[in-house]
């Protein structure tokens, strides 16, 4: 197939690259445009368009993809299927509707379930039991296209945001590949998405990851996991910054304020929390690297009664 495709972060690039293995012809990828960053400001391409470049491949980077300029640019080219994985722009209907078999989009969930920016880490703290990919005829609504295809992934116990983003990459990546196959072959049926059954995945921010001990354990610790490795789950040591990396519930309700710190051993600390504790196994205290909390422990004297705020 002829094939655009439109992605921008490291999560797009795993499909960019099967897509090539696989014959296809990309005859033009377009991305996010480049951003400076730094006190230098140095300019930083986008982790697709970096794959790209590997491949002698035609980048665009358009502001806006609206941009009748732009269109007109994809007019020219010998479209069969406009791939989209995490591109993060809003396509309008003219490029929708480009090409024999239009847009497919790779989704990272179960649609209709956990539409929107952040379908991973929303997953992982929900508590959801598995996730996977969805490839999507798409429409003009937000993540509203008939379901083509589904590939399930298994959350595990200690799956994280940042695990569970390699895993959904690399099932994105090979369901993309099964699904074009398909569609020349005619044998995918699309189905409609039941939109009593969608709830929106919104966008992270960092306040998110700011705990609240008076939640449950059960809660914080898949918070914990879920906005690892961004934007991250934190809490205050004195007028300090803490990042808790990792952390274990702990069947124990224990005296004491919510937030405080009621056991300290050489290896760990238990906080408790508004049900049951939670034991800290990996944390990153400000201005210092990510460490185990006995290597923590070593080196920083944690009492009894502490609050973290």
């Amino acid at each position: 197939m002829n094939i655009v495709f439109m992605g921008t972060p490291d999560f797009s690039v795993e499909a960019l690259k099967s897509l090539i293995a696989a014959g296809h012809n990309i005859t033009a990828v377009v991305t996010q445009p480049d951003k400076k960053k730094g006190r230098g400001e140095k300019v930083m391409f986008t982790p697709v368009k970096e794959e790209a470049l590997k491949h002698d491949l035609k980048v665009y980077q358009p502001v806006k993809v609206r941009e009748p300029e732009f269109i007109d640019e994809l007019k020219k080219l010998d479209i069969d299927v406009i791939v989209v994985i995490a591109f993060g722009q809003i396509l309008p209907k003219e490029i929708l509707e480009m090409g024999q078999y239009g847009c497919i989009n790779v989704h990272a969930s179960l649609l209709p379930k956990y539409r929107g920016a952040a379908p991973i880490q929303w997953a992982v703290i929900d508590g959801e039991e598995e996730s996977g990919v969805t490839t999507m005829q798409m429409n003009e609504g937000l993540d509203t296209g008939d379901i083509l295809e589904v590939v399930k992934v298994p959350i595990d116990k200690k799956e994280t945001g940042g695990s569970l983003f390699d895993k959904l990459s690399i099932a994105g990546a090979n369901l993309i590949v099964k699904t074009l196959d398909d569609l020349q072959a005619g044998t995918v049926t699309p189905v409609k998405q039941d939109d009593t059954k969608s709830n929106y995945a919104k966008m992270l921010k960092k306040e998110l990851g700011n705990i609240d001990f008076n939640q449950e354990a059960v809660k914080i610790e898949r918070l914990i996991r879920g906005l690892n490795p961004w934007p991250s789950a934190y809490t205050k040591l004195a007028d300090k910054t803490l990042k808790i990396w990792d952390a274990d519930v702990v069947d124990k309700d224990y005296e004491g304020e919510n937030g405080e710190i009621v056991e300290v051993t050489k290896d760990y600390f238990v906080v408790k929390t508004g049900s049951k504790s939670l034991k800290i196994n990996e944390l990153q205290l400000e201005g210092k690297k990510r460490m185990k909390s006995d290597i923590f422990l070593r080196g920083n004297k944690l009492e009894k009664g502490v609050v973290l705020k």
